[in-house]
Order: C-alpha cells, then sequence, then structure tokens
C-alpha cells in the first residue's frame, strides 16, 4: 500500500470526480482553497448520499506562514422552529421538514473561503469556472456509486417526498451500478450560483426561491433566517504534542473530543507498538472524551466553559487517570452516525486545506426543495425538545456538530491535513491515522488503509459495541474481548468505520497523499 507522492499540487476525495475537479484547478494555478471549493461543488452533486449544498460545511486553512484559520459555516435553528411547531412531538423526527430546520451554511463557507483567498493577493478564478463541474454533472447526469445505492437501500420503503422519489430513487426504478443520476433543478441553482455569485444563496432572488421553496414544504426556516446568516472565522484549538502541534475545529463542533484523546494516550505512554493495546486505550480515552462532550459542547454562545480549559495538561492528566489499560468502561455513550465527506487539498502556493461538509445523516432529511432542487440536511436533530438542556431547541441556535477536521504541524517540519466521515467515529478514525503515521511510522497510504474500529452507534443500533474490521488478528481480537470489550466483526474494509484521507508537505516540498479504499475516492497529484 503506497501513497502517492506529486510536486506541485495534490487533492484527495471520496468521490474521484471530486479529486479531477480540484486537480484542473491547481493546474490552472489556483490556490488549494480555489481547488476546494471546486470539489466541494462537485461532490455535493455526485455523492448526494453524504452531502449536499443544502448542508453545512467547516475549514482549517494552514497557509505558508502564520497560525492556520478556521472557517465555521454552520446554520443556526430557523426563527419559526419554535415549541409550537413541534406540538405533539416529544423529539425531533430524522426525515422531513421537521428535521430540516436549521439554515445550510456550506455555500456561505465557500464563499469566505474565496475572501481569505484574494485577501492573500491573489488573483481569483471566477465562480463560474469553479462550479463548472457540478453543472455539468448535475445537468448531465453522473453513474452512481455503488456507496450510493448502498445507502439508498433503506429509503425504498420509506415515505419520502415525490421530488425524492423522483431524483434519487430514480423514479422508483430501484438505481444500480452504472445507472444516471440527473439532478437538473439543482443544475438550475448552481449556475444561479454561479452568474449571481455565492452569496446570492443567501440574499437576493434566488434566496427568496429558497425560502419559498421551505414555505412550500413546510420547513421552520425564513428568507431573514438566510438573509442574516455568517460564516465566521475562528482561531483552531490546539494541543501540543511531543511530535508537534495538532489543531482542530472549536465548538459547536466535536474538534475538542479529537484532541482531547490525542493528548490522553500520549499521557498513557501509548507507543501503538502493541495493536490490541492502541484500540483498547483509545477506545477508553474515546468514552471519557465522549463523557466530556456530553456535559459540555454546544453552540459556544450558550456554554459555561472555555474549551481550552479541557485541553491543559492537567486536566489530560486528570482525565487519563481515570482509564484502567485492563479493563474496559462502561461510561461514554455515542450519538450515532454522519454520513459526511472529508477533503484535503495542497498547492504549490504553500497552502494546505482540510475540510468537511455534511447533510448529517444518509441524505439528510430527505426533503428536496422542489424549484431549486436543494437537499437539506437534518443537522437539527442534534437538539433535544426537552427543556433546560444542553442542546435544547432554540430558534438561532448552533446545533452540536459531530463534523471536525484536523491538522498537524510536526516537529520534523511536515504538514499533515487528516480527517474523515463518521459522525462517532472521527474523532478515532483521526486517531488512527495520526498514531499510525505519526508515531508507528507507516507511510500515509497504509496508515489509512490499515484496519479501523469504531465504538460507538450506527444507524439502527440500540447498543455501543466495539467494531472492528475482520482484518485485525485474532491476538487482537482476544486482546480486547478478555478486556471486557462487546466486539462485533465488522467486513475487511467496512464503510461504517469511515472514509478517511490525508496529505503530507514534506520539508522539501513534495506532498504525499492518501486516500479511502473504502470508499469511491482517489489520491492525485501533478
Amino acid at each position: 500500500m503506497q501513497s502517492k507522492y506529486a510536486p506541485q499540487g495534490m487533492v484527495v476525495a471520496p468521490h474521484h470526480l471530486a479529486t479531477q475537479s480540484a486537480i484542473d484547478i491547481l493546474r490552472e494555478g489556483g490556490t488549494a482553497i480555489e481547488a476546494m471549493v471546486a470539489a466541494a461543488a462537485t461532490i455535493s452533486v455526485v455523492y448526494p448520499h453524504m452531502n449536499s449544498i443544502g448542508g453545512d460545511s467547516f475549514w482549517l486553512i494552514v497557509p505558508p506562514h502564520g497560525d492556520p484559520i478556521a472557517i465555521e459555516a454552520s446554520g443556526t435553528a430557523g426563527s419559526l422552529a419554535t415549541e409550537d411547531f413541534f406540538k405533539g412531538y416529544d423529539k425531533i423526527p430524522y426525515l422531513g421538514p421537521k428535521a430540516a430546520i436549521t439554515v445550510a451554511g456550506a455555500v456561505g463557507g465557500w464563499q469566505e473561503a474565496l475572501n481569505y483567498v484574494t485577501e492573500n493577493g491573489y488573483q481569483r478564478i471566477s465562480v463560474s469556472r469553479l462550479l463548472a463541474d457540478a453543472i455539468r454533472y448535475a445537468e448531465e447526469g453522473v453513474s452512481v456509486t455503488q456507496s450510493y445505492i448502498s445507502n439508498l437501500e433503506k429509503f425504498k420503503d420509506l415515505n419520502v417526498s415525490s421530488e425524492f422519489r423522483r431524483i434519487y430513487l430514480l423514479d422508483g426504478n430501484n438505481p444500480k451500478m452504472g445507472d444516471i443520476l440527473y439532478q437538473k433543478e439543482l443544475g438550475t441553482t448552481l449556475r444561479r450560483l454561479a452568474e449571481n455569485g455565492l452569496n446570492s444563496f443567501y440574499k437576493g432572488e434566488l434566496a427568496r426561491t429558497i425560502a419559498e421553496d421551505m414555505a412550500t414544504v413546510g420547513m421552520p426556516i425564513t428568507e431573514s433566517d438566510l438573509q442574516n446568516f455568517t460564516a465566521i472565522r475562528k482561531t483552531p484549538l490546539r494541543l501540543l504534542l511531543k511530535q508537534g502541534e495538532v489543531f482542530n475545529l472549536p465548538p459547536p463542533t466535536q474538534g475538542l473530543v479529537s484532541l482531547n484523546i490525542l493528548g490522553v494516550l500520549e499521557k498513557l505512554n501509548i507507543d501503538g507498538k502493541n495493536e490490541g493495546e492502541l484500540v483498547h486505550a483509545t477506545v477508553e480515552a474515546t468514552k471519557q472524551a465522549f463523557e466530556m462532550r456530553n456535559d459540555y459542547i454546544t453552540d459556544p454562545k450558550y456554554m459555561k466553559i472555555d474549551p481550552n480549559s479541557l485541553l491543559t495538561s492537567q486536566h489530560l492528566s486528570k482525565v487519563a487517570s481515570k482509564i484502567s489499560l485492563d479493563r474496559a468502561a462502561s461510561v461514554g455513550q455515542g450519538k450515532g452516525p454522519g454520513d459526511t465527506i472529508w477533503m484535503g487539498a495542497m498547492d504549490s502556493k504553500g497552502f494546505s486545506v482540510s475540510f468537511i461538509q455534511s447533510v448529517y445523516h444518509e441524505f439528510g432529511s430527505t426533503v428536496v426543495l422542489p424549484k431549486t432542487g436543494i437537499l437539506w440536511q437534518n443537522r437539527g436533530v442534534s437538539f433535544t425538545l426537552e427543556k433546560d438542556k444542553l442542546l435544547t431547541l432554540q430558534p438561532g441556535k448552533k446545533p452540536f456538530h459531530t463534523l471536525n477536521l484536523a491538522t498537524a504541524r510536526l516537529n520534523d517540519g511536515r504538514v499533515m491535513i487528516f480527517g474523515t466521515r463518521g459522525g462517532d467515529g472521527q474523532p478515532q478514525t483521526q486517531s488512527a491515522i495520526f498514531y499510525r503515521h505519526v508515531v508507528q511510522g507507516l507511510n500515509l497510504q497504509a496508515a489509512v488503509s490499515a484496519p479501523r474500529w469504531l465504538y460507538g452507534r450506527i444507524a439502527g443500533d440500540a447498543e455501543d459495541t466495539l467494531k472492528i474490521e475482520s482484518r485485525f488478528s485474532e491476538e487482537t481480537v482476544n486482546y480486547l474481548k478478555e478486556r471486557g470489550h462487546d466486539v462485533e466483526i465488522l467486513p475487511e474494509f467496512s464503510e461504517k468505520v469511515g472514509h478517511a484521507g490525508a496529505l503530507v508537505r514534506h520539508p522539501n516540498g513534495v506532498m504525499e497523499g492518501a486516500f479511502d479504499p473504502r470508499c469511491d475516492g482517489s489520491a492525485s497529484g501533478f
């Protein structure tokens, strides 16, 4: 399992057409940021079960010099998402208009990233060029993938909208490999964004059309809610390890969980030489981090603790002291799945981009806006309808996000960006990739391809079992069982453990890329 290497640019994405869209922009002299916008637009069309322009996005940008920046493009709950809107419900449903209750931030995040390009003195490539591939795939069609077909299976028997059935179920014809998916209304919307600018998603004629669509299907989001949306630049969270500094996203994401796990593993002196010990220790650190997540992480405006206080050496030592390397603990409930895409890009100018975009569960809320063809997220199910809770729904409040992504500046001069889809699995997979590449010294592709695990819940699960791929040795499986883990064996390369990827910029400028064989993606450079 060998990595890809290239001197001028490198991209990794979970769909090969998104990789190609980004590489084309890099070849034309664009920055990694512009390449990522092109990839984000393409993958929102060709991988709709995982993401959409009706979802949210987050960015971590590492510039050639200076500190990394984060972009939070997370929408708030609509102004009509009130107690009356959910009268008769004891919880937010996963599908339908009552699940589609938060503003979509993805497109606003693209615009804020492009603003950063301009501020750094670069002549930007036009939005129409960046969206050209996505428009073509939406209007002229794209072949469906096995991942798409597998994730669509359960919707055949559900009460989904006529628009969803017509577009994604191909008029009920049970899509098979090689069938063509057409999203013509979405293509028209992308054309309007190309012609009028990305901000037209939130203000102007297109925004009014989107608002009319939302009112028609009964969503609690108004035109004013769209107009009030703003993507926000933030300072990333950071953690200093022996090997260098690792960065991740601040709340409302669970980036704190990912950094906490890595910090605790270092306190436990886990070197990764014993595979069973690495998995056990990571799972136990994950459980403790989930406890912290469930106690503290929400919309930052409602948090009562500084997230940086949970990354101090003293706090990490305290958490580590609660972990037994001989016995599995019973704490730390998972929150469930998350269908998402992570992508990375690096350019010859020195920019490195770690990016994530999502509709939360597969196909989000399944709500397709009839005139604009936008598939809307169900991120709002992160809220609770119970009163006076950390995640209690309020109009204008941001939902908790499983989305998080990582970058690292290592002591030896390498820059690393990495991430994955997968809800509860995201922090665990990030830890696995970091340990296997940085601590164990595996090449990047071997680190991404190596067997992985997932502690937590997958859709339909009632229990937090430890799911591991069957490529783990019998010795490792027995090691975990002996320590009390409820082990569930997955296929050799299971989508359930995520679609990961990673890029590394070496001190000599050469870029190394790795994609996940569990998805339809690729790593490519030039």
